[in-house]
């Protein structure tokens, strides 16, 4: 199918000023139907507006962090949010809205709630059935009722949407830039005897980068050269602080990366090693990663065994478990044929994810959104964050 020239409108539930995978995702398919000649608008919360670079971003004020699914979530939600999305759809004569994440109190869910017409809900989440949004099901399912099409990015995040509110999705996956990837550079800033990267947020428990510090001594014990490279966003000094002087030594933190850094690092480090606990519905780094040519170890969570398919694209090891991550790291720092190998495959594996079959498959679902006609207008809910207070 061939989707017509559309008005859309994406609503980003997180802070876009916080770098994260639902940002990223809407990020760069805003941007790739832009470039097929689409008007397209995005409204999401922003901390610092004077730093929106972007034409096509509107800011719905300023996020509240939040706890949410083993992370902190930075939504809006409130009279001033509401008021914001409610003036955007108004003004802007959508043909079609893509609402990422409506189960979250936040902008995508506002905007179920006050609009008519067609509306597609993507699903980025995957968790066991959890208490908070059990209790707000009796809210939640007329929202997610509403939605025209609904779209989950994994098996596990369809079995949430399904365990949850008993309701279906299409699969289909985050995208990523391929040619973005293919234009690494081995940079000798991320080289070393040898270096093992780790990218993401340091200091949040579930990312795991206390278990790779726990793993060190043993792989120090081997190849005592080796540095942990870690890139991303965090209080570097304060982390650092409590570890001692042998294992610090044997840490290097870069901070936050731009794009083409970012694919430069993947493309440089011996192995990158994603030592994640759990929380994550896909693992959209694990595909950067495969599309930059790393060598690549992951635990052994489900959305990370699903992407690196059973160990065929990247090593896995046993979650929370650093003994096996030394283990593992030593292993493939021994066997450098092997290595290639995989990452060779996982190479391969990463252009079905690329923008051009990805979005193609969206299109699909928004041509079957668009066929219910009448295009988006403005509900009589005008107040769905009072609503949504009562009931907690």
């Amino acid at each position: 199918m061939t989707l017509p020239l559309s008005r859309i409108g994406m609503v980003c539930p997180y802070g876009w000023d916080t770098p994260g995978g639902v940002q990223i995702h809407i990020k760069e398919l805003a941007e790739y139907f832009i470039a097929k000649g689409h008007y397209v608008s995005v409204i999401a919360p922003v901390t610092d507006e004077s730093s929106i670079t972007e034409p096509w971003l509107v800011s719905a004020g300023r996020p509240l962090a939040v706890p949410f699914n083993g992370s902190i979530a930075r939504v809006a939600f409130g009279p001033v949010a509401t008021s914001r999305v409610r003036q955007w759809i108004a003004s802007n004569n959508f043909d079609l809205l893509h609402l990422h994440q409506p189960e979250v109190p936040s902008l995508s869910l506002i905007a179920c709630w006050s609009s008519q017409g067609p509306m597609v809900g993507t699903f980025h989440t995957a968790a066991a059935k959890q208490r908070t949004l059990v209790a707000a099901g009796p809210i939640l399912e007329p929202v997610i009722e509403k939605l025209t099409a609904r779209i989950a990015v994994s098996e596990m995040a369809r079995t949430t949407l399904k365990e949850h509110f008993e309701t279906d999705a299409v699969v289909i996956p985050n995208g990523i830039d391929s040619a973005k990837y293919s234009k690494a550079i081995k940079s000798d800033e991320y080289r070393g005897e040898p270096t093992i990267g780790f990218l993401g947020r340091f200091e949040e428990p579930r990312k795991g980068l206390d278990l790779l510090i726990k793993a060190l001594p043993a792989i120090l014990k081997v190849h005592p050269r080796a540095q942990v490279i870690v890139a991303g966003p965090g209080n570097a000094d304060s982390f650092e602080k409590n570890l001692p002087s042998h294992v610090r030594n044997h840490l290097t933190f870069i901070g936050r990366l731009s794009e083409e850094e970012k694919a430069n690092f993947l493309h440089s480090v011996d192995i990158y090693v994603a030592p994640n606990t759990g929380g994550e519905s896909f693992g959209i780094i694990l595909i950067e990663a495969m599309a930059a040519g790393a060598s690549i170890l992951a635990s052994d969570i489900p959305a990370f065994v699903e992407v690196l398919q059973d160990g065929q694209y990247g090593t896995l090891f046993e979650s929370e478990k650093p003994e096996s991550l030394a283990r593992e790291i030593i292993g493939m720092l021994n066997d450098a044929p092997a290595r290639l190998m995989k990452s060779q495959a996982g190479l391969t594996a990463a252009a079905r994810y690329d923008w051009t079959n990805v979005a193609s498959e969206i299109s699909d679902i928004y041509e079957v959104a668009l066929a219910a006609g009448g295009g988006v207008s403005l509900g009589s809910e005008s107040r769905p964050w009072k609503r949504f207070r009562t009931n907690e």
